[in-house]
């Protein structure tokens, strides 16, 4: 088509040419978008045939006797083995508290990595760490159930207990009251710092993951068993029990919530995602994504391994959710037509999903060059990543995860 042809074209006269043409109006989703795709997300490994040498544990970091590139603005490096967990402070988002395989858990400034104080006395390794939500108290705990809380701005520890294994902890979104699900099915409740305690007894398997809603009133809580529980923390109650057919086959890994509550998403091994509406309890839908990455021949005896669900996400504008999957797949869900939207196939395992932030985004993340065990960087991005001591490995109930991350700054939402 020549200039000047079709509805709302330019008559050009003489010399004159189109040098750029300028859209008026507020940017929407779609030009977000489009700035994204300017980002170079390309693949290191397709560029460097010899990229697979960053699997080895001795050659971390390092290829060809030169070292990988490193984008961070800070990197905080006490930690002296793998980082299991990291949270920021939710007021300011100034401070950060890692957790690791060495036993150890630090408070420290996100700005230039400075220690602040160290939550000492730990006997296992810390899987667990998170601020209230006003920043005055953070609270670490390890896989052996030992649980601490401390006072930011005094640096002291002002409560702690100990229960069973632990398996998830949760702070309440508009209290200073703490949740944690723990191996014995049990799920604790406790006022902090005073330590008056209610506890949630569950069936006798792992309370395997948690979340307390939204309206700060009730908490999901899945189970080893494949059931899971919405209860009234007030009354102490069960609200509704999602069992047989209506709950998972096999243990639950994770759960969300859209942004006011009214939708529940639970994953499992099952390679099930279910929809509930929290009201009523009932499933309003199950999706389920086949595995496209060709399985290894199964030695005799051997067990198939299941393509499980490992994380969970709620866009907060746009009827999406998005499920990670142990072989890599991250799925993207239309909720208002329960259909499948898209789907990315990463070379590693998801990490899992941050809340959305900046207007509900998703965000994935592909391999990259791995920095030394104990290590944790700032990227020049607003985020956050913890990274293990080896490459990333697969996602498996009684271990601890193979990396972590937080959103900085504006990207965190409130």
């Amino acid at each position: 088509m020549e200039p000047g042809d079709g509805p709302g074209a330019l008559d050009l006269h003489g010399d004159e040419e189109i040098i750029e043409v300028v859209e008026l109006g507020p940017p929407g989703p779609d030009d977000l978008a489009e700035e994204m795709e300017d980002v170079d997300f390309e693949d290191e490994a397709a560029e460097e045939p010899d990229a697979e040498a960053w699997d080895s544990e001795d050659d971390e970091g390092v290829e060809d006797g030169m070292e990988a590139q490193d984008d961070s603005e800070v990197t905080f490096s006490l930690h002296s083995d793998s980082v299991f967990c990291v949270s920021l402070d939710p007021k300011t988002n100034t401070l950060a508290v890692t957790g690791g395989e060495d036993d150890k858990a630090f408070v420290w400034r996100v700005s230039d990595g400075e220690l602040l104080f160290e939550c000492s006395g730990h006997k296992d390794s810390v899987t667990c760490a998170g601020f209230s939500h006003d920043s005055v108290f953070v609270a670490t705990g390890d896989m052996s159930g030992l649980i601490k809380v401390w006072r930011v701005d005094a640096k002291e520890e002002v409560w702690s207990f100990e229960v069973g294994d632990l398996e998830w902890m949760e702070w309440h979104p508009q209290a200073h009251v703490l949740l944690a699900g723990t191996a014995d099915g049990n799920t604790w409740m406790w006022k902090i710092p005073s330590g008056d305690c209610k506890t949630f007894q569950g069936p006798a398997c792992p309370a395997t993951c948690g979340r307390i809603l939204p309206d700060g009133k009730r908490a999901v809580v899945g189970y080893e068993d494949g059931t899971m529980r919405i209860w009234d923390l007030k009354q102490g109650t069960s609200l509704h029990v999602l069992k047989g057919q209506d709950g998972h086959q096999d243990p639950l890994t994770c759960v969300a919530s859209n942004q006011d509550g009214s939708l529940i998403m639970t994953g499992s091994v099952d390679c099930h995602a279910k929809l509930i509406n929290s009201a009523t309890g009932k499933v309003v839908c199950v999706f389920k994504m086949e595995s496209v990455t060709p399985k290894a021949p199964i030695s005799e005896g051997e067990e198939a391994e299941s393509n499980s669900v490992e994380s969970l996400g709620f866009c907060n504008v746009m009827p999406l959710a998005a499920v990670g999957y142990l072989d890599g797949t991250l799925a993207i869900y239309d909720l208002s037509t329960q259909s499948l939207r898209h789907k990315c196939q990463h070379e590693v395992l998801p990490s899992p999903l941050p809340r959305p932030g900046l207007g509900g985004g998703l965000w994935a993340f592909w391999r990259s060059p791995l920095k030394p065990k104990g290590q944790f960087p700032i990227c020049t991005s607003p985020l956050a990543l913890g990274f293990p001591k080896g490459q990333p490995q697969s996602l498996q109930r009684g271990r601890a995860w193979p990396w972590c991350l937080a959103l900085l700054g504006g990207w965190q939402t409130p």
